[in-house]
């Protein structure tokens, strides 16, 4: 009668294995749940820089567009002036009429900028 030799394991360290797992498996199931709150918040943060990128985009090609058709309206004034200070008057009003527009699109990029930034951290 041959019979295997049993293999047992002691009761202790089968209660220590037990906790041993269940403590593993409770640090996994932590380690799963911070993961996936850092998933959500890294696309809920690319979520924002993209609607920022887009508005400021958008902004950025307006202001362009608005600005070079200012630049092109004194080119064909300038074409018809009939002396020179008339083209000195033009050239003057459109220097001060130019710094009127950036002033206000520098505002208006800083109030984009403040109102992306507040929904930015308002998501975190």
């Amino acid at each position: 009668m041959n019979k295997e030799p049993e293999f047992g394991i002691p009761a202790e360290m089968r209660v220590m294995t037990e906790k041993s797992v269940a403590q593993a498996k409770q640090a996994f199931e932590g380690f799963i749940t911070a993961a996936q709150k850092a998933a959500n918040l890294a696309e809920g943060q690319a979520t924002t820089a993209h609607t920022a990128a887009k508005e400021a985009s958008s902004m950025a090609f307006e202001f362009a567009e608005r600005n070079m058709t200012s630049a092109f309206v004194l080119a064909q004034k300038l074409v018809q002036a009939r002396d020179l200070e008339e083209m000195l008057k033009l050239q003057t009003d459109y220097v001060r009429s130019q710094i009127e527009a950036l002033t206000e699109q520098a505002q208006d990029i800083g109030k984009l900028a403040s109102r992306l930034g507040t929904s930015g951290s308002s998501r975190a």
